[in-house]
């Protein structure tokens, strides 16, 4: 029997090779798959520097005539990213745009690689094109140099918006710009889940006497329910990084402060009157790539108007 079945062997290997009788499958299923990871390898590092622009319209009767065709662009989660020499890809692609202003809404920099100096050289540029209004975000308040890059923000002319309101005027009409200073700052990890309050207790204050279309920058959009409780109108948030990983038909994989499958990863969401557009981000920090996920700048064009209208780009735009 055994020699029965050495000879059976020996005949398979004269007549198919080392490979077997299904050699020829199993080196092809082979080489396929290779290939197949090469693209998915490739596709994947491509769309970590393909940058996009995502664009929203944000409707409403509380919004200023003056200010319906306003473009804000926003720039969130940089990360210390560069693209192109000095940055010179992104800052073509924010030219492209037209803003009318641009908001920063948080990470900046990278606490764990920090430069400072790029990200103020980034700063210069961009307020040549639009006025630039910065909030911090989480790695700002890791940010042991966070003293010298606020003070080289206001040095090159942005607004740094540290639990602070100022007012925009366009055309005799009014506007309140609002910017939360990071909760990182004060309560690190929150323990005890005190940020919520906290943040509530802060728009109340910035609001209090305020009449009119509110805006708000804040890095964090775990907090949507306390800004649409708080009277938003509207909503500037990042730090999802979109999720990282974006799944079809599920979306983000997982975001901090959010864990699993996060609620508010990426897009505009609607909660009665008050609308939140969260930024995929530009740049990667702890998990150092992004799957599905192309870094974006997003733009929002208000428009007065009584009904909602809502769109963008899709996805590999």
């Amino acid at each position: 029997m055994k020699r029965q079945n050495k000879q059976k062997k020996h005949k398979e290997y004269n007549e198919h090779g080392p490979w077997g009788k299904y050699g020829k499958c199993g080196r092809y299923g082979r080489i396929a798959c290779l290939a197949a990871a090469g693209v998915l390898t490739a596709w994947t590092l491509w769309g970590n520097r393909a940058l996009m622009v995502s664009e929203f319209t944000v409707s409403g009767e509380r919004i200023p005539e003056a200010f319906s065709g306003f473009r804000i662009v926003q720039i969130s989660d940089l990360h210390n990213a560069v693209f192109g020499d000095g940055n010179a890809l992104l800052l073509r692609k924010l030219a492209e745009t037209e803003p009318d202003m641009i908001v920063i809404t948080g990470d900046l920099v990278d606490s764990r690689h920090p430069d400072v100096e790029t990200a103020l050289k980034f700063v210069a540029e961009a307020i040549k094109l639009a006025p630039v209004y910065y909030v911090t975000g989480n790695h700002e308040a890791a940010l042991s140099e966070y003293a010298d890059l606020r003070t080289g923000l206001k040095a090159a002319g942005a607004v740094v918006l540290k639990d602070e309101a100022v007012t925009l005027e366009r055309d005799g009409e009014k506007l309140l710009l609002m910017g939360l200073h990071d909760p990182d700052f004060t309560l690190k990890g929150d323990i005890f889940g005190e940020v919520p309050a906290m943040a509530g207790t802060k728009l109340k204050l910035l609001a209090e006497g305020k009449t009119g279309y509110k805006i708000l920058l804040s890095h964090r959009p775990e907090l949507f329910e306390i800004y649409a409780a708080s009277g938003i109108d509207l909503i500037f948030s990042g730090h999802a990084h979109g999720g990282q990983f974006r799944l079809p038909l599920v979306g983000g994989l997982i975001a901090p402060n959010q864990g699993f499958f996060p609620k508010y990863d990426a897009g505009l969401y609607t909660k009665d009157s008050t609308n939140m557009v969260v930024s995929r981000g530009i740049g990667n920090s702890i998990i150092p790539i992004r799957f599905n996920n192309r870094p974006e700048i997003v733009v929002v064009t208000l428009l007065r108007r009584s009904s909602h209208e809502i769109g963008s780009y899709p996805l590999f735009g």
